[in-house]
């Protein structure tokens, strides 16, 4: 009932990057929204980190690109190497203007910064400790079942309600809507410590035989460290992977500042369709790609625009089919990148022959094409 006090035009479930990109979104379109989110509080470690050009011009629509520049970095230039020597550098300068740079900013930044303008918007939209139970799709509607701070049982109404709650969301399987895909081989192990490297505001991507080392700077004179393992490590601690670094590149990181250990592996998995009647899927509840390369929260903030745009204009339905088809072919030519970034990290009996090829991709004419893969350029075009 669209009169009713439990009635919202739009419900999201989940408040993380994605969700909360989109409350923002719907709001400055004059859409009424409500985000269900678990937490209270933002995530409290660093995450996902790097923002492309792709995502700040969406940020540049609404007016929100100034907040993440303050407690950003840009990265501009990249650097791939052996063990020892410079193989080549990626530079984003060339790159389209004003963004010509992947801005390094922690999740737990960036999530604060997504709060603080919803609530400066709307301070009801956001309701923390909310678990979402179930949902019933009517014909004109769907029904809301969820569990608030207390322990109340609730429901609500709305027109739509949008799934951003990560990859093992339970709006999508509350919906039936299969998710396919499958988990690579590739382990890593990560972790953030006090900057101790002459790169300053640059990348560094390390290319041993024994597999890669990447290492990006962050805000505050940290950098995040990314090892690839041969397996997964269970208990990981910042003895491991110093010692990993320290044996393929000579870098010591022994009695440096370290915040954040993890392990990860790697996964790529998409619904079959990210819309099914009434319930909408967005970021990881839509897709899950290979964090290395850091696109999968830019690729969920992509999905989270073209929602936005589709709810605030004309012939719904037909644009909301159209989104589920073409944010999946986005998908897999992401999904493509990221596998061919993990390939080129893997461990190899010839250096050499992929020392070459790193050599020559990193030339012209081929140089400024790479530099736009790594920006997240060119997704909606035929070339990879």
């Amino acid at each position: 009932m669209k009169n009713s006090p439990t009635y919202i035009p739009v419900v999201i479930i989940g408040g993380g990057p994605v969700g909360l990109f989109l409350a923002i979104c719907l709001l400055k379109k004059g859409i009424q929204c409500k985000i269900l989110e678990k937490r209270h509080e933002p995530v409290p470690d660093s995450r996902s980190l790097g923002i492309h050009p792709v995502s700040l011009e969406l940020f540049d629509k609404i007016d929100l690109t100034q907040p993440f520049l303050n407690q950003g970095l840009k990265i501009q230039k990249g650097f791939a190497l052996s063990s020892d020597k410079v193989l080549g550098e990626i530079n984003f300068e060339g790159c389209p203007k004003p963004h010509n740079y992947i801005l390094a900013c922690p999740q737990f930044t960036s999530e604060a910064i997504l709060r603080e303008e919803l609530n400066r918007l709307d301070d009801s939209v956001l309701v923390t400790k909310a678990e979402f139970n179930e949902l019933k799709q009517k014909e004109d509607q769907v029904e809301i079942y969820f569990t608030d701070e207390q322990g109340n049982n609730r429901f609500i109404t709305a027109d739509y309600v949008i799934g951003c709650d990560g990859k093992n969301s339970p709006v999508r399987q509350r919906s039936s809507i299969h998710y396919s895909g499958k988990r690579y081989d590739d382990t890593y192990i990560m972790g953030d410590f006090e900057d101790n490297t002459d790169f300053g505001s640059d990348a560094a991507v390390y290319l041993p035989p024994d597999g890669l080392i990447e290492c990006f700077p962050l805000p505050n004179g940290m950098r995040r460290w990314v090892v690839k393992t041969d397996s997964y490590v269970e208990n990981p601690d910042s003895t491991i992977i110093v010692e990993f670094i320290r044996k393929r590149i000579n870098h010591d990181l022994t009695a440096i500042q370290n915040v954040m250990i993890s392990s990860f592996g790697v996964q790529h998995f998409i619904a079959e369709t990210f819309v099914k009647g009434r319930v909408i899927l967005a970021g990881d509840a839509a897709h899950v790609v290979s964090p290395i390369g850091g696109q999968g929260m830019n690729l969920g903030w992509l999905d989270a625009w073209r929602v936005a745009e589709i709810l605030s204009g004309d012939d719904i339905d037909l644009n909301l089919k159209e989104y589920s088809e073409s944010q999946k072919k986005i998908t897999r030519k992401v999904a493509k990148r990221a596998e061919l970034n993990m390939a080129l990290g893997r461990k190899t009996a010839i250096p050499s022959i992929r020392n070459l090829f790193i050599k020559s991709l990193l030339k012209k004419p081929l140089k400024n094409k790479i530099a736009q893969l790594f920006t997240m350029r060119g997704l909606e075009s035929w070339w990879i």
